[in-house]
């Protein structure tokens, strides 16, 4: 199903035209969400596949269930690097920058 454009697309588009700063801007926020994104989902794949439930992770790193519930769910999870590194190391994971 193709979505409606709408007044926000139209405006969007133009300032993405009118201003490199903006194009610039919106392309790195971008980015970094599709980041987070990529980290959760990977951290939420690996979770499934090791048989774990979230309540699961949630006690083995000392959090609410419904906070890693609310993390692997919601559309703007933003996670410490505190948080990550937490759940990678229960999941048996290591993170590394390549």
């Amino acid at each position: 199903m193709v979505r409606k454009k709408t007044g926000f697309d139209g405006w969007l588009a133009d300032k993405i035209q009118e201003s490199a700063e903006f194009h610039n801007a919106l392309h790195d926020a971008r980015a970094y969400v599709d980041s987070v994104d990529d980290v959760i989902r990977f951290l939420d794949m690996t979770r499934v596949a090791s048989g774990m439930s979230k309540a699961d992770l949630a006690r083995n790193v000392g959090r609410l269930p419904e906070s890693v519930r609310r993390l692997f769910t919601a559309k703007d999870a933003n996670p410490s690097l505190d948080t990550v590194v937490k759940l990678a190391d229960a999941l048996g994971l290591r993170l590394a920058l390549a």
